[in-house]
């Protein structure tokens, strides 16, 4: 199996968004609400429990960091402190009960490959386009809400 880095949300833009209730780069007001349905939060990558977690939405570019072409899309993340979640704990077995679409890109923001994941078996699917040499990273998405929730590299050719 390759060996995989998950980048989850930086814990810095986060505490950001938490302080100014604003999206980075692009200062939207962000938005404060009791979680109504079980979305991932994207810096911890634990479920949000609906009607007991408070979340943020902000808007956030999914490449920021990484490619100067912005992709920017909402997201979530817990009101309260949270840890990011480890870059080497594989990835996150919260998240496999639902279906998640997987993006392989190639620097400069070309799309590769796509796969849609509905058996939780990610691992295999991250192997396969990993096996593609052109592709130098992997967004994960939901596939249900179309939304961003986190990327994933190669451990020995990270971006950042």
């Amino acid at each position: 199996m390759q060996q995989i880095r998950v980048a989850a949300i930086p814990t810095k833009v986060v505490e950001s968004v938490r302080a100014t209730m604003l999206a980075p780069l692009y200062g939207h007001p962000a938005y404060r609400e009791l979680g109504t349905d079980s979305a991932p939060c994207r810096h911890c990558l634990r479920l949000i429990t609906p009607g007991v977690d408070h979340r943020i939405l902000f808007t956030y570019d999914r490449f920021a960091g990484v490619e100067s072409l912005p992709l920017p899309g909402p997201v979530f993340v817990h009101v309260e402190a949270c840890e990011r979640y480890l870059e080497n704990a594989g990835f996150p077995d919260e998240l496999r009960a639902s279906p998640r679409t997987l993006e392989g890109y190639a620097r400069g923001r070309h799309l590769v490959v796509r796969e849609y994941v509905t058996d939780g078996k990610m691992e295999s699917a991250i192997e396969r386009m990993f096996a593609r040499l052109d592709v130098d990273y992997i967004h994960v998405n939901s596939t249900t809400a179309g939304c961003y929730t986190f990327r994933v590299e190669r451990k020995d050719r990270p971006l950042t």
